[in-house]
């Protein structure tokens, strides 16, 4: 097995759903009262970023009904704490590299279904960004703080909608 600061960053999307009142879909993850975040996932070969995020948000949302407003400006990166990165990710990648999405979700939330095929989340919620970033696990918080920062406009013009 590579080392770990010899594997490569996992390729994937990062989604921030936001609804009309400009707060942020959030969901708890199966198997922890308190590891909330937003969905993700990683791109597939012949895949674009973009496609990634719609895929991505359909598999872990039951979500169709939403179009990308912005994508992130930058490949943001974390870390794997070095106590999981053998387990996580199949032990494959030291982390994640992430494009970010801003979505704006134009349907009811009765059009969420967390009871997907490879179900993620057991519960969601709308919310504030910083209700969000005191939820996340420690090690993504960076690149959370980072994306929140670079859609706080676009989110602001939601909320005025």
């Amino acid at each position: 097995m590579a080392s770990y600061r010899n594997l490569p960053y996992r390729p994937c999307v990062g989604l921030a759903l936001a609804n009309a009142h400009g707060l942020v879909w959030m969901g708890r993850r199966i198997g922890s009262e308190d590891s909330w975040q937003m969905p993700q996932g990683g791109i597939d070969p012949g895949e674009t970023p973009a496609e990634a995020a719609m895929r991505e948000l359909y598999e872990e949302t039951g979500v169709s009904t939403a179009e990308i407003l912005v994508e992130s400006q930058y490949w943001y990166r974390y870390d794997l704490p070095q106590a999981v990165s053998g387990r996580a990710l199949r032990g494959r990648y030291r982390g994640q590299k992430q494009r970010w999405f801003l979505l704006r979700f134009t349907g009811a939330d009765r059009d969420i279904d967390l009871k997907t095929h490879h179900q993620e989340f057991s519960a969601w919620r709308w919310a504030r960004p910083d209700e969000i970033l005191d939820r996340i696990v420690d090690f993504k918080r960076p690149v959370y703080e980072q994306v929140f920062a670079e859609f706080a406009p676009h989110l602001a013009e939601l909320a005025q909608r």
